[in-house]
């Protein structure tokens, strides 16, 4: 039986001690309230379905994502820390303030409309978010609470992003080059003072190779006499070996053989020494954009010359597998995605077909 006792300050605690299960208390305002709860927690308990669910009422989202990326956040890669305190922020600024135990489904719901149809950024204006930022931030708060649950000994019946509809991924990205587009950006990489730049788009050109993978390539990664590079860290963290084409080649050639390579590096890519005298993988950015200005490009970004890779790997003639084999896509619906097909190339393909 519960103990129900009258607090110095007025209000009524619960008290329950049953063997097997950890001492539990509450404290109401009414006798009645304190009664109600003990009744049914000891019918939990008896039933072997009682959650404790102080810890859950007490700790904040704020709290909880604190301790996430204090304790979680660490055990990923760079560019996923990186990812995840930004959309954390987000979650804590939309929904820090609710306990783990009173955030529900249609909490979650309507902080995933209220994304969709844009809200203030920090200068205040309204900016709609895309279906694929959303669905991130969502995935985030729900490794949070299956984390919680299963790692923290948070009492919650559920996890409440779980019975809630997530945005469609929407359709891929269907941006490709024309061949004038070819044209222009590869003359405006290549009059760029620094030839690591133009090294870098030619490659991703021809291997469709991830900017990350690039970046971070190290000397004894490439292998130009059997033209393989072998990538260890790869977004969907499964190695491979991506097969170079000879303008690929050629560009490894130069990149290694560049007469300024310091000695105490061995990026292939590599920056100016930082503040500690490291070097890290060289960046682009100001580059990048001043080449799609010159080059005329509209809404092209760096990622896009992945897309344009792949879908000439297919045009090649190369099969779904040798493809994916080659860009690391797991699944065949993923690396149709990233694939699109000109419709001038398949009339050529229908008429050989013809004759």
């Amino acid at each position: 039986m519960a103990t129900i006792v009258k607090t110095s300050s007025g209000t009524w605690k619960a008290l329950i001690r049953k063997t097997g299960w950890p001492t539990t208390a509450k404290t109401f305002r009414t006798k009645r309230d304190a009664e109600d709860w003990a009744r049914r927690t000891e019918d939990e308990m008896v039933r072997g379905v009682y959650i404790q669910r102080a810890p859950a009422e007490r700790m904040t989202v704020e709290a909880a994502l604190t301790r996430y990326l204090k304790e979680v956040t660490p055990t990923k890669r760079a560019s996923t820390q990186t990812g995840e305190h930004k959309k954390a922020q987000v979650l804590i600024r939309h929904l820090g303030k609710y306990s783990l135990a009173a955030l529900n489904a249609e909490i979650v719901a309507q902080f995933r409309d209220t994304r969709l149809a844009g809200d203030a950024d920090d200068s205040g204006k309204i900016i709609p978010r895309s279906n694929n930022t959303v669905r991130l931030e969502l995935a985030l708060l729900s490794h949070l609470f299956t984390v919680a649950i299963k790692e923290w000994g948070i009492g919650l019946p559920s996890n409440p992003v779980a019975n809630i509809r997530r945005p469609s991924p929407g359709a891929g990205r269907n941006r490709r080059l024309t061949p004038a587009e070819n044209n222009r950006l590869l003359a405006a990489v290549d009059a760029y003072s620094n030839p690591m730049f133009s090294w870098i788009v030619r490659i991703a050109l021809e291997t469709g190779m991830r900017l990350s993978e690039i970046g971070g390539l190290r000397l004894g990664q490439v292998d130009l006499q059997k033209r393989i590079v072998r990538l260890d860290i790869t977004k969907n963290s499964s190695p491979r070996t991506v097969p170079l084409t000879r303008a690929a080649t050629v560009a490894f050639q130069s990149a290694i053989n560049n007469p300024i390579r310091p000695a105490e590096t061995d990026l292939v890519f590599f920056g100016e020494p930082g503040r500690d005298g490291l070097r890290r993988p060289y960046l682009f950015d100001k580059a990048w954009t001043d080449a799609k200005k010159a080059a005329g490009l509209v809404n092209f970004r760096f990622h896009d010359l992945r897309h344009e890779a792949v879908s000439r790997l297919v045009e090649a003639g190369l099969s779904d597998q040798e493809v994916a084999a080659i860009s690391g896509h797991k699944s065949m619906q993923m690396l149709k995605r990233y694939t699109h097909l000109r419709a001038e190339d398949l009339v050529e393909k229908l008429d050989k077909l013809g004759s």
